[in-house]
C-alpha cells in the first residue's frame, strides 16, 4: 500500500516537515518493499488553498494514507473526500514513521490539528490550508531570503523542480510595508508588532532558514553521489 509523508528532505532518513500544505517534499513509500518516490511540494510558494492542492496530489499519487505533523481543516476534507486516511502530531524519520505506521502505533483521524491559515506564518513547526495571508502592521513580507525555486533532487521523476537558493518568499523588515500588490479596501490594517511578537517572527525566520540549509545540503550531497 502506498503511504504519503510530509517530509523536509529527499529519502527515507529525512525528519518528516511538520506542514503538510507547505512541507518541501512529499515521499510516497510502498510499504510491501520500502520502496519510494519523492516529489518536490509545487505548492509549497502558493499565496493561498495550499492544503487543498497538497491534498489533491497526494491523492492523485495513489496514496492511501497521509503521514505528517500539522493539517488543517480543508486540507483533512480534502484528503477524507478522497478516501485518504490522516495522521496528525508525527515528528521524527520518515522512515520510523512508516515503520511505526506497519505495527498499527499510528492513529488516524478525521479532525483537524491546527486552525486554518495556521502555517501562514512561514513557520516550520506550522501548517497551512487556505486563504489570504494574514498582514502584519510591523514585519511585512520583504526581500528576505526565502523559499525560491532552483534545482531539487527529483527521485523516479529525474531532475525536478525542487527548492534551492532562490530569493523566494520571505519575511523582511519593512517597517509598516505590506505584501507586494495592491491590497483590498476591505482588509483592515493591523497594529504594529510588539517587540515579543518581532523576536518571535525573526525566530521562526531563522528557523526556516536553517531548515533550507539543510536542505540544500541534503540536494548536494544525493548529487554527489551520482
Amino acid at each position: 500500500m502506498k503511504v504519503a509523508v510530509s517530509s523536509s528532505g529527499g529519502d527515507l532518513d529525512a525528519q518528516i516537515d511538520p506542514r503538510f500544505g507547505r512541507c518541501a517534499y512529499f515521499i510516497i513509500v510502498e510499504t510491501d518493499d520500502m520502496s519510494f518516490e519523492v516529489f518536490d511540494n509545487e505548492n509549497i510558494a502558493l499565496g493561498g488553498g495550499a492544503g487543498i492542492q497538497s491534498g489533491q496530489f497526494v491523492a492523485s499519487k495513489g496514496a492511501k494514507t497521509i503521514i505528517t505533523g500539522n493539517a488543517g481543516p480543508n486540507a483533512v476534507r480534502t484528503l477524507s473526500a478522497a478516501g485518504v486516511e490522516v495522521i496528525v502530531g508525527q515528528e521524527g524519520t520518515v522512515r520510523k514513521a512508516i515503520e511505526d505506521y506497519k505495527e498499527r502505533k499510528l492513529k488516524s483521524t478525521t479532525e483537524a490539528n491546527v486552525a486554518d491559515h495556521y502555517g501562514m506564518g512561514n513557520s516550520p513547526a506550522q501548517d497551512t490550508s487556505v486563504g489570504d495571508p494574514p498582514r502584519q502592521g510591523g514585519l511585512g513580507t520583504g526581500g528576505g531570503m526565502g523559499r525560491g525555486g532552483g534545482m531539487g533532487m527529483g527521485r523516479g521523476g529525474g531532475m525536478g523542480r525542487g527548492r534551492g537558493m532562490g530569493m523566494g518568499r520571505g519575511r523582511g523588515m519593512g517597517v509598516g510595508m505590506q505584501a507586494s500588490g495592491p491590497v483590498s479596501s476591505n482588509q483592515p490594517e493591523s497594529a504594529p508588532l510588539s517587540k515579543g511578537e518581532a523576536l518571535k517572527s525573526l525566530k521562526d525566520q531563522a528557523n526556516d532558514l536553517r531548515k533550507q540549509i539543510e536542505n540544500i545540503e541534503s540536494n548536494i550531497k544525493n548529487l554527489e553521489k551520482k
